[in-house]
Formats: structure tokens, sequence, C-alpha cells
């Protein structure tokens, strides 16, 4: 395995981080407990879950990820071996179950690290995240953005929170996830400017089908030591191949939940189909091509991949002894020009 440093911490994380959202609906307690310890005998100690866990969130499953972890912690006395971070939900009317909707103010930040330290068996997070904005911005997805004034909870506000947990213990670092370049240094001059925590970390989506993130948060990453921790690499599977010319294979995530579509337009398809036959013609399995790929980037800190078989973990960690060649490289960088971001 290969580790690289947390932003500007003393933690080396592995570039594979084990994510853990399909835990509590498509994988059982069993099956996540196979995955812990298999990710962990291989090299693997940087786990990601959140609050709002399992996806698709629902009433009654939510905070089962983070049980099924915290069981497995007590079950297997690992905690220790483990750099584990979660997230805090932002404000969502689609989440009325959650604090009734959420936010990032500090009855809610303070609610929901209690929750999750106590499913989680735990009395320390080591990276504690923002899931998404609480102003309203674009995130998953979103484009075109239209300004609106809001009375969202103000970052100061966000941070000066984070900072009491921090102090007390409960969160050794901060970090961000589905953020903007200008909330990523909004956040980095308020900490600078106040004495805050500084985030160390931003999780958005970052895959072949959408390398948005190249665009204007890659010299934030860089320049501020806040690098990417980059969620959906296989763009739900879709990299892999699986899902063309109309198929849905049995049990799969877009065979299953309809609200999975991002990767299945048109263009996606058309770009999907190019880099499978790449991969096929350079005799490399396509969902380990587009992850070793994510891999290389100078930007990113660490790979959250995502499995619901053995198998499929096993070869996604597996990804991290891919070195790509520069044929290769070159064939992704044609793709990629003739079909720029499909998947935004």
């Amino acid at each position: 395995m290969k580790f690289r440093k947390l932003g500007n911490t003393d933690l080396d994380v592995s570039v594979i981080c084990l994510g853990t959202m399909t835990w509590g609906q498509q994988n059982n307690e069993q099956e996540a407990f196979e995955q812990m310890d298999y990710a962990l005998e291989h090299g693997v100690n940087f786990f990601d879950t959140a609050e709002m866990y399992p996806v698709p969130p629902a009433a009654n499953t939510q905070g089962l990820t983070e049980v099924h972890i915290g069981k497995w912690f007590n079950s297997r006395k690992t905690r220790d071996k483990v750099i584990l971070a979660t997230k805090v939900a932002g404000p969502a009317e689609w989440l009325p179950y959650l604090r009734n909707g959420s936010g990032l103010d500090r009855n809610n930040i303070e609610s929901a690290i209690e929750s999750s330290l106590e499913r989680l068996q735990t009395d320390y997070i080591d990276l504690y995240q923002l899931h998404w904005p609480a102003r309203n911005t674009n995130f998953f997805g979103q484009l075109a953005y239209k300004h609106l004034e809001d009375d969202s909870t103000p970052i100061e506000e966000t941070l000066e929170v984070l900072k009491g947990l921090v102090d007390s213990g409960k969160v050794r670092y901060v970090g961000l996830s589905n953020e903007t370049p200008w909330g990523v240094m909004e956040f980095v001059r308020l900490a600078e400017q106040k004495g805050l925590p500084r985030m160390v970390s931003i999780q958005n989506p970052y895959n072949l089908l959408n390398r948005t993130f190249e665009i204007g948060l890659s010299e934030v990453a860089h320049r501020e030591q806040v690098g990417l921790l980059a969620y959906s690499p296989l763009a739900f599977g879709a990299l892999s191949g699986k899902y063309l010319n109309g198929q849905r294979p049995q049990g799969s995530r877009m065979t299953l939940f309809d609200r999975f579509t991002r990767y299945l337009s048109d263009k996606a398809e058309l770009a999907i189909e190019r880099y499978v036959d790449l991969a096929r013609k350079h005799n490399l399995d396509p969902s380990q091509m587009a992850l070793a790929y994510v891999n290389t980037r100078p930007f990113l800190t660490s790979n959250i991949i995502g499995a619901t078989t053995i198998k499929q973990l096993k070869d996604n960690i597996d990804s991290i002894n891919l070195e790509l060649s520069e044929d290769v490289l070159n064939g992704i960088e044609e793709i990629h020009m003739d079909i720029c971001n499909p998947c935004p």
C-alpha cells in the first residue's frame, strides 16, 4: 500500500480509502466486517463514513453504517489501527428525520458528533467533515451558479463549533466535502485570521467522467494543502462497463436504485465505451484502469473505493499496484478532450 500525508497533519493515510456507504443497505453487518478485515489486512488504514449512511438515505437505516463500524471496532479491538473519517450532514429538506433537516450550527453539530461517537463506539474522530455546505451554492452536480442570499449558518460560526470539538479531544482534524473553490478558501482564510481549525481535506467527486475538480479546486488543493479525498472514482460502477448497452446486473446499485442516474446519460455511455475499449486494448481491467488514473493525480490524498463483494474490494485495492503506461495515459486524455466531463 502507498501512503500520503493528510493535509498538513502528521497522519499518513493509505492512498486507497475504504468507503462504507453500502453497509446497512446493500451489505449486511457480516459483509461489512469481512470488508473491514480484508482492507485492514491489505494495508488500508483509512475508513470513510457519514452519519446519514447508508445510501440511499432513509429514516429506518440512518446511522447503520456507523453502527456496523462501531461493532467491528469493539469486536476486533482495532480502533487504534484505523484513521477514521465521518461527516455531519448539512441542511437538507430531504432529511427531515435527521434533526429536522440538520444544519451546521452548534446544536446540530454537537448533537451529530455525540450520536456518531456512540454508534462508532469510540471517543474521538480522526477527520470530521462537513458533508455539504450550509449556504446556497453548487454541489451534487449542480451547475450554473445562481446567487441567492440566505440565512445559513455563517462559516465562522461553524468553525468555532468545530474548534470546541477539537479542543475537547472529540475530533482531531476537520475537512470539507462537496465544496467549491470559494468555500475552501473562505474556510482557510477564517481559520488563519481567527485561530480556528484549518481544513485538511476536501471530499468531492472525481473520476474519468467528472474531472471538474481540476478546473479550480486542484490549485487550491496544492497551494493550501487541502488534498482531495475522491469519491465515486468508478462513477457508481459505470466505468467498469457493466451497464453498457442497457445492461442492469442483478443486485447492482443502478439496478436497485433509480436515484443513481447521474452516470447513465448518452454522452456518458459514449465515453465509458471508449474507456473500456482502451483498457481492453492494453489488457487492463477497466475498473482498475479508472482507479489507477485517480491514484496518480498529484492533488489526491486518498481514493475512496466502494464495493459490495470481496472480489470487487480485492480488485479495487489492487489498483494501487497498477502503473499506467504513457500510451494509456495519452489515450485517456484523448477521450477526455473528445468527451469532456460528460457527468459533472
